[in-house]
């Protein structure tokens, strides 16, 4: 597992399949750093992108092959490896979006930080990092 690790939320997904920024940062950093995504993010992302991307005049069965393209550049982290954090993951986002703890729970399990969009991360106990700065922390700035 190279230096740096950092787990992805859905909507990173997402964002890598729509748009070209965050596509190109996990491009650039994809030899250097470990890009955790908990399996049901990749499920949420298959889930959500066919409707975005035919409403941005795109083809969904293209926006599901960039999808799985993109995923094989990440680990994949099932329930076995991250769900004893549950209970954990789940108290620390206590009155925020129930479903988001996977995600929480791949960050403790690992120990490392969550790249995401979702302000329901914030004040979690765990380092959040979003697109417009992410690159500190994937050059190997701060942690």
């Amino acid at each position: 597992m190279p230096g740096r690790t950092v787990v992805l939320d859905a909507n990173i997904l997402v964002r890598a399949v729509l748009g070209r920024r965050v596509r190109e940062v996990i491009a650039e950093y994809a030899e250097d750093v470990s890009f955790l995504v908990p399996d049901v993010a990749v499920a949420e992302a298959e889930e959500h992108l066919p409707a975005l991307m035919i409403r941005h005049g795109g083809s969904a069965q293209t926006a599901l092959a960039v999808l799985h393209a993109l995923v094989r550049l990440f680990e994949v982290i099932g329930r076995d490896d991250y769900g004893e954090f549950e209970a954990e993951a789940r108290e620390r986002l206590d009155r925020r979006d129930p479903d988001d703890w996977p995600v929480l729970a791949v960050a403790l399990a690992f120990d490392c930080p969550i790249w995401t969009e979702d302000a329901d991360f914030f004040g979690c106990g765990v380092a959040t990092w979003t697109s417009g700065n992410v690159k500190t922390f994937l050059r190997g700035g701060q942690r």
